[in-house]
């Protein structure tokens, strides 16, 4: 399956775009608050007032990426959900995509799911709520696995949390130079998933 990417967000202008680019380079670097705008633009190739004009503050700019980050997992998730032929493939399908964004976007995806706690407490409420529909969009798939018979699970939601949770971990340890490219790493995490349900070979 073909994952829309922050790299090609098809809604945002080619200087938002580097500027979420430079600002994800800067904050891994750097850190949300050594950070500043300065660096931020230098990276994009503006002008400290050119970031301005697109965004309030930094903590608006983590906070669109932030927010975008989650809103383009969602929707990978989602759509391999409703495009799978059964639970096994749609679990399959669904944490290969994740595990997989998680590597081939390892930068951003750090940002996105390890400095949302540097927002204010209305935008980290909003980012929490669309992690929540992650984790909602994983939960039917397990529910629909448990109801099928073709999987075997307790808790569908604790379940659920260890699946996302599992896929989330490969951006903290991801790089270029690891052994496994992304479309591995999916495919591994895939098999894990459905081990944990009880559908693995």
């Amino acid at each position: 399956m073909t994952t829309r990417t922050l790299a090609t967000p098809m809604s945002e202008s080619p200087a938002v775009m580097r500027l979420f680019e430079a600002a994800a380079d800067a904050f891994a670097a750097k850190g949300f608050h050594a950070t500043t705008t300065r660096d931020i633009a230098s990276r994009a190739g503006l002008s400290p007032a050119g970031v301005y004009v697109h965004f309030a503050s930094k903590e608006d700019l983590l906070y669109q990426l932030c927010r975008e980050g989650h809103e383009v997992a969602r929707d990978a998730l989602a759509a391999a959900a409703a495009e799978a032929g059964g639970p096994k493939e749609a679990l399959s399908d669904v944490v290969g995509t994740f595990a997989r964004w998680h590597a081939e976007q390892h930068q951003v995806a750090r940002i996105v799911q390890y400095e949302f706690r540097h927002l204010t407490e209305e935008h980290r409420n909003e980012v929490l709520g669309l992690r929540r529909e992650i984790d909602g969009i994983v939960t039917q798939v397990i529910e629909a696995g448990v109801t099928s018979d073709d999987f075997s699970v307790f808790d569908p939601r604790a379940t659920a949390l260890a699946v996302t949770s599992m896929a989330v971990d490969v951006a903290r340890w991801y790089h270029p130079g690891v052994r496994q490219s992304p479309e591995e790493i999916g495919r591994t995490y895939a098999g894990f998933a459905l081990r944990l349900v009880g559908a693995g070979s």
